[in-house]
């Protein structure tokens, strides 16, 4: 049953990639303002004393496969990222940094070049910890810091009213292609993130697991 659900999962993300999605420029409604700072620094997954384990929900065209999410931060610019069923049997488990990426496990359902190059992709951004910063943008409730990566564009969104990042979108400059959301009580924990993709319908959610 677990093999059919993620040869499903596996097969739907071949035939997601076929879509296409349009959008307006997604920085519309904001104003350009100068640069504050030149670094914006993410406050999540920061802590190499700790394990970060969430429980895990991903959807792809209605083809759902839930189980456990870990991720440990190796050093200044590693993390080590498992996945896992519920019961406890490991189906990825990966090394990621931002010039290397290094699978140590993988089941052959999920051994397929595009699926790992958009979880690559993915957490990559989820788990960057500094963004060089070259505009800035705001509107009543929110600053916005604008990174140039590879030719596109990681947009960083910060509540006004509590300085809480929720959101990091990953763009083209026209198109949203896909975010980050974060919902957090302090701004050093992410207690759930939600990773949806614009162009595709994948989606992946966190919970924190608070029985680990």
């Amino acid at each position: 049953m677990q093999k059919s659900t993620i040869r499903l999962l596996t097969i739907s993300f071949f035939v997601a990639f076929l879509a296409v999605s349009c959008a307006s420029n997604p920085m519309a409604a904001y104003s350009n303002v100068a640069v504050e700072k030149p670094v914006y620094a993410a406050p999540y997954f920061s802590d190499p004393e700790m394990d970060y384990v969430y429980k895990t929900n991903i959807s792809v065209y209605g083809n759902e496969l839930s189980g456990i999410f870990i991720v440990k931060k190796l050093d200044e610019q590693t993390h080590r990222v498992v996945f896992t069923t519920e019961f406890g049997n490991k189906l990825l488990d990966f090394e990621i940094s931002e010039t290397d990426f290094k699978i140590n496990s993988i089941v052959d359902e999920l051994d397929r070049k595009i699926l790992i190059n958009t979880l690559k992709e993915d957490f990559r951004l989820l788990l960057r910890k500094d963004f060089k910063i070259s505009r800035q943008f705001e509107n009543a409730s929110d600053d916005v810091y604008e990174s140039e990566h590879n030719n596109r564009y990681n947009r960083i969104f910060v509540s006004k009213r509590d300085r809480k990042l929720y959101k990091i979108a990953h763009s083209s400059k026209r198109k949203e292609k896909f975010s980050i959301i974060f919902r957090s009580e302090n701004n050093i924990f992410a207690e759930h993130i939600a990773i949806e993709h614009q162009n595709i319908k994948l989606k992946i959610e966190l919970n924190y697991f608070k029985n680990q």
